[in-house]
């Protein structure tokens, strides 16, 4: 299936491992990359959906102009699909989105990568909340507000 030249990210199926907690790391894009992401009635809305979709549970995320970066981790036993709870949270904020002109405001696909044993959780957000400052945007990465942290999730 192509789109725009390139075929969508693959998404891989969770892999249970013995006492070993599901975290996976999510990248999801504005439609054409549009920049409508970073101001606060944005991230308000995005952390209204992320708290009603319920069956994943949000770690700590960053809102980026026009991207998405988040960690999260199954909210039940036994994990709805990935696609199907960034389906559902990409829908209800976009019926909620204040600017119809910035419609449709999702792309598609998105990318997802589960942690691995040896990955560490809090090594990837160290390199994720430094994007604001690689992107000229705060000198500091504590002084962009649309970050945070939803749900503790322990590796």
């Amino acid at each position: 299936m192509e789109e725009i030249g390139r075929k969508h990210p693959p998404h891989q199926p969770l892999r249970e491992r013995h006492n070993t907690p599901i975290i996976v790391f999510l990248t999801v894009c504005t439609k054409d990359r549009k920049p409508i992401l970073a101001n606060p009635k944005a991230h308000e809305i995005l952390l209204e959906a992320w708290r009603v979709a319920r069956s994943w549970i949000t770690g700590r995320y960053i809102v980026m102009p026009d991207h998405v970066h988040l960690f999260c981790a199954p909210g039940d036993l036994i994990a709805q699909p990935l696609m199907t709870w960034v389906k559902y949270w990409k829908s209800h904020s976009a019926r909620h989105w204040p600017h119809r002109g910035n419609a449709p405001i999702w792309q598609r696909h998105f990318w997802d990568t589960q942690l691995r044993r040896g990955e560490n959780y809090d090594a990837k957000w160290e390199y994720v909340v430094e994007n604001p400052v690689r992107g000229g945007l705060v000198n500091r990465s504590e002084d962009w507000p649309y970050q945070g942290e939803l749900n503790l999730l322990r590796w």
